[in-house]
């Protein structure tokens, strides 16, 4: 039988797509610069190997035995061409299937890395299924869930825009399926978003419910947030830029979409923001 490379496995997304392939009884190699930490959440249900996009020596033994991959860029990587060698090898390894964590509207729009990546798996021929989800639940109960807790605030400069979140749970299960069904998922693209687009003032009101505090959306501009999130937060300035850019074109529409996507893949409806926030209340407190 052969197995699927997850990379990015310990992730936020890579983490429900193992969890979910598991599921469905497929043999999954669990690939992170760190193996450890694939082993620490997984045991021996996975194969953990020692994975990094920049190292070429990782890239044989992560393949060996795959037919199929699930590619995740690392936020640090804000250059596609970071990632062409490891395309280039699974071109060389004959995957069957690659399914790439792409963005919603990407198709449409080539200021993120996402659209050269997409392009260049395309170009080389080799079988894919893009998923495009729209912005995680995740931001909010993770790198921005700092602000909530600490001063009851949402501190995102997104403006007035509306953004139809999804769970990082969902976008696993959605790809999984993908990885599970190669040949009839092969050269697809799928938008999946959550059940509603919220604006940031909704986000707040939802939070404040659930937590029982007053939360509040401060719409920082652009400036203040990146040099907030670069000095005061300490976070990677590439890192930084590639998210102010996110939120450039949520303001101008480009998150807003609801598809039924999701609905489509799996039969089932996306998490609603507000079951998230009451299943992960401890994030937010």
């Amino acid at each position: 039988m052969m197995k699927i490379l997850v990379t990015g496995a310990s992730g936020n997304v890579g983490s429900f797509v193992v969890k979910e392939l598991l599921k469905l009884g497929e043999k999954v190699v669990a690939a992170d610069p760190h193996s450890d930490k694939a082993k620490e959440l997984f045991g021996n249900e996975v194969e953990a190997v020692t994975f990094d996009f920049t190292d070429r020596n990782t890239f044989k033994d992560a393949l060996k035995d795959v037919d199929r991959v699930f590619l995740m860029r690392p936020p640090h990587l804000g250059k596609p061409e970071d990632l062409y060698p490891f395309i280039d090898a699974m071109k060389e390894h004959n995957i069957k299937l690659v399914s790439f964590l792409s963005l919603m509207g990407v198709e449409n729009n080539t200021i993120p890395p996402h659209h050269k990546i997409e392009k260049y798996i395309e170009k080389l021929s080799i079988p894919y299924a893009h998923i495009r989800p729209g912005f995680f639940m995740q931001n909010l109960s993770g790198i921005h869930s700092v602000e909530i807790k600490e001063k009851n605030e949402i501190f995102v400069p997104a403006g007035k825009s509306k953004t139809s979140f999804i769970d990082a749970a969902d976008i696993g299960l959605a790809t999984a399926i993908l990885l599970n069904n190669p040949e009839k998922y092969k050269n697809t693209a799928h938008t999946i978003t959550g059940p509603e687009a919220l604006d940031y003032y909704q986000v707040a009101e939802i939070l404040s419910e659930v937590t029982g505090r007053k939360i509040t959306y401060k719409k920082p501009g652009y400036l203040k947030y990146r040099s907030y999130y670069i000095k005061n937060r300490g976070l990677d300035k590439n890192y930084v830029n590639v998210t102010v850019a996110l939120y450039f074109m949520t303001r101008m529409g480009t998150a807003k979409e609801v598809t039924n996507g999701f609905y489509n893949l799996t039969g089932k409806k996306p998490r609603t923001f507000k079951e998230f926030a009451q299943e992960n209340l401890r994030n937010f407190m």
